[in-house]
């Protein structure tokens, strides 16, 4: 697949858009934040009555739901605002395809505003605390786009012999359940922080997985993995820590694995450029400016992790245009393994 071709902006007036492009992102954002979107769900509201239902000025929510009709989610029609056909499927809270993820985004935006000092420090600039009602966004945000993806990713992978599945760092257990629907017998174990736990504990429940899946609570680079799995899983973790640790990590989780167990990492995997895919390089970003040590990281740098820490045999899985799976295998004493042909999209 060829990379995607940059846009160009080789006019002022280009530049000087995508330079005032967070103001469009910033109206989406409050909106969602507001409720706006959920206050017009029953249909035609003034707003005077939208401000009042949101605990709003009237003059200010009135000039929102002018931006949003600029924008195309709003239609205004004589005094009276309603939803577009995307913002009442997407944007109101309680619908089937409700994009929630939108809330940890919200969240975002003020540390992105540090990215200047961030660059100038290495590192981020200010203390991360979530509080609880922030780590539910967290992992609100991540359960909707693990769902979408979890089952079409899991079924990639060779689950023949494998009975009991690790994973770290597994927020609502969305790839947890996708491992135990795929395979009759499968047990899985989800390792977060214990805050976490409750969270994970209820959407496992929701599901009907409480049988197969326990949720355990731990801190994935001070605690042991435990031992006698035959597949350990890391979703979106590796670009959260820096080398040092992820090397750490492979090394725990090689330590967990029953001879012939797998692990399988599956994050943004960057070209030796560090280019493409265009938004894991935007990604490195949003690591700088969240983390001490996070990055996006390259396919020769996660193969060297997990050769390092006695997995071989490593296989890349394609999984869609931004990510990938890099699957790296415990031999069987005595067992000499060699890399594993790739597997396309």
């Amino acid at each position: 697949m060829p990379p995607p071709v940059p846009p160009r902006y080789d006019t002022p007036e280009a530049l000087a858009a995508l330079g005032q492009s967070f103001q469009q992102s910033r109206i989406l954002l409050t909106a969602f934040e507001l409720g706006l979107f959920t206050a017009l769900a029953e249909g035609a509201k003034t707003s005077e009555e939208v401000a009042k239902t949101v605990s709003a000025d009237v003059r200010a929510t009135d000039r929102l739901l002018n931006a949003l009709c600029a924008l195309g989610l709003v239609a205004k029609n004589g005094g009276a605002f309603t939803n577009g056909e995307a913002a009442q499927k997407f944007l109101v809270r309680g619908r089937p395809e409700y994009l929630s993820r939108l809330g940890h985004s919200a969240n975002l935006y003020g540390r992105w505003a540090e990215l200047t000092a961030a660059v100038r420090a290495g590192t981020r600039v200010s203390e991360r605390r979530r509080d609880p009602e922030e780590t539910a966004a967290f992992i609100e945000a991540m359960h909707y786009r693990g769902q979408r993806d979890a089952e079409e990713l899991v079924a990639r992978l060779d689950l023949s012999g494998v009975t009991r599945v690790l994973d770290v760092g597994g927020g609502s257990g969305a790839y947890a359940m996708a491992f135990c629907r795929a395979r009759p017998g499968i047990a899985a174990v989800v390792l977060d922080l214990p805050e976490v736990v409750p969270l994970t504990r209820r959407y496992v429940e929701a599901a009907g997985l409480s049988g197969c899946i326990t949720a355990t609570p731990g801190n994935y680079l001070a605690d042991g993995f435990g031992e006698g799995f035959d597949l350990v899983f890391f979703s979106a973790i590796v670009h959260i820590n820096p080398p040092d640790e992820n090397l750490l990590l492979m090394r725990k989780a090689a330590a967990a694995l029953n001879p012939g167990g797998r692990v399988v990492v599956q994050d943004f995997v960057m070209n030796d450029a560090r280019t493409q895919p265009p938004f894991g390089a935007f990604f490195a970003l949003n690591m700088l400016v969240n983390t001490e040590g996070g990055d996006t990281y390259t396919e020769a740098e996660i193969r060297t992790w997990l050769r390092k820490a006695g997995c071989p045999g490593v296989a890349r899985i394609e999984t869609g245009p931004h990510t990938a799976m890099i699957v790296g295998r415990k031999p069987a004493p005595g067992e000499m393994l060699r890399d594993e042909p790739d597997i396309g999209d």
